[in-house]
């Protein structure tokens, strides 16, 4: 059996952006991969740190990790917009082997997707 890889990138935004402009980065970043024919597995916003040391005269910065799979060249594309983009102060893009990670569950959806499946269940037993 093998496993396919799968790819994180796990990037840092300046600490002085407002948080819609955050947000806009997340979706930017998604949507691009999607329109590079990659499958986005997880988009998580860590939130803001300090840094080990000073990048570009920061101290903290805002942790984003993205993980996608894909044929590989979809990375390149990502990288240089982040590269050209000046909101981002460091990127990295790292190949894991391995186990794709298990669907992140986000507070708030799972009830959604219980009410969705009990109608179904609930018309396939009155028919």
């Amino acid at each position: 059996m093998t496993l396919d890889p799968y790819y994180e990138t796990m990037y840092i935004l300046r600490p002085d952006i407002p948080e819609e402009e955050v947000e806009s980065h997340l979706i930017k970043y998604r949507d691009m991969l999607v329109e590079a024919g990659a499958d986005v597995l997880d988009n998580q916003m860590r939130g803001k740190r300090r840094l080990a040391y000073p990048i570009a005269k920061h101290k903290e910065g805002i942790y984003v990790q993205l993980s996608h799979n894909g044929d590989g060249q979809h990375v390149a594309v990502l990288e240089k917009a982040m590269r050209l983009s000046e909101d981002v102060i460091r990127y990295l893009t790292v190949k894991q082997e391995g186990p794709l990670p298990a669907p992140r569950v986000v507070p708030g959806s799972e009830p959604a997707v219980a009410a969705q499946e009990q109608p179904a269940a609930s018309s396939e037993a009155s028919s």
